[in-house]
């Protein structure tokens, strides 16, 4: 595995200046990103990090460039100049198949599962070793397969669906079966875009048990726009607003920060 970049950087650098600061411990560093699209910058001047095992939550209005900054660092969307390094692997310069088998796995907001497959073997299939049909011809539900699939399906409350047809699972754990076919994948880093819009409060609730148990050995970057669950997961949060970083710290300075109730949470 790649060792972590160490790079010195001036005591002055300030989250969103154009430099970013990083240590030993840092998993992911965006420096200095922009994204441009016929002449809007979608994304600008653009400076992120996110430590281990750390779950950061991104928040801000549409059109800031949260889904944007998701779409680079999975190689989705390309950048017009800086840097995405994970651990540190230059991400601009890889395709989205190698960021994935890099360790950063991406759920999208919308649920995308095999509705007509069973829960469990949604799982198998995302299993790295059945990802091509090669591979597929030689899979085998052996043992330790047996015993992944178990795990994450406790992990993610579907132990008792494991055969029920996904398309039979309610809005919520269709939610979480993505996420578990995510965690076989056994990313270091999941990227998810609001993973509890269309949930009911208690899959709500459950939703961030899961991700705060996720947290203790992966790192994690959601964004949300529900401020009930993003206080009860977050480490940290970043503001996002017209592409840049506006805010940045804990749940409870962002929320009695004036620039960010003007330009989102007076909203």
């Amino acid at each position: 595995m790649n060792q972590p970049l160490q790079v010195a950087v001036p005591p002055n650098s300030l989250a969103g200046s154009g430099t970013v600061s990083m240590t030993h411990d840092s998993m992911l560093d965006i420096d200095n990103v922009t994204v441009s699209f016929d002449g809007f910058k979608a994304v600008d001047s653009l400076s992120l990090r996110i430590d281990e095992r750390e779950l950061r939550v991104v928040i801000g209005p549409n059109g800031a460039g949260k889904t944007t900054l998701l779409d680079l660092i999975c190689g989705k969307t390309r950048a017009s100049a800086g840097s995405v390094r994970f651990r540190g692997v230059e991400l601009t310069r890889l395709p989205e198949f190698q960021i994935v088998r890099a360790g950063v796995g991406r759920k999208f907001q919308n649920p995308s599962i095999y509705e007509d497959l069973s829960v469990q073997e949604n799982l198998e299939i995302s299993i790295p070793q059945a990802h091509s049909i090669r591979r597929s011809l030689f899979f085998r539900r052996t043992p330790a397969v047996r015993e992944q699939i178990e795990v994450v399906a406790e992990q993610i409350r579907l132990t008792a669906h494991l055969r029920m047809k996904a398309g039979r699972l309610s809005h919520g754990q269709k939610q979480w079966l993505e996420i578990g076919m995510l965690l076989v994948q056994n990313p270091a880093l999941l990227l998810l875009d609001e993973p509890v819009a269309g949930m009911s409060p208690k899959e709500r609730e459950q939703t961030a048990e899961l991700l705060r148990t996720i947290a203790l050995g992966k790192s994690l970057v959601v964004i949300e726009h529900d401020m009930d669950f993003v206080r009860s997961i977050a480490q940290r949060v970043t503001v996002l607003h017209q592409g840049r970083v506006l805010a940045e710290g804990a749940i409870d300075q962002i929320q009695a920060d004036p620039r960010v109730i003007e330009v989102y949470l007076g909203q």
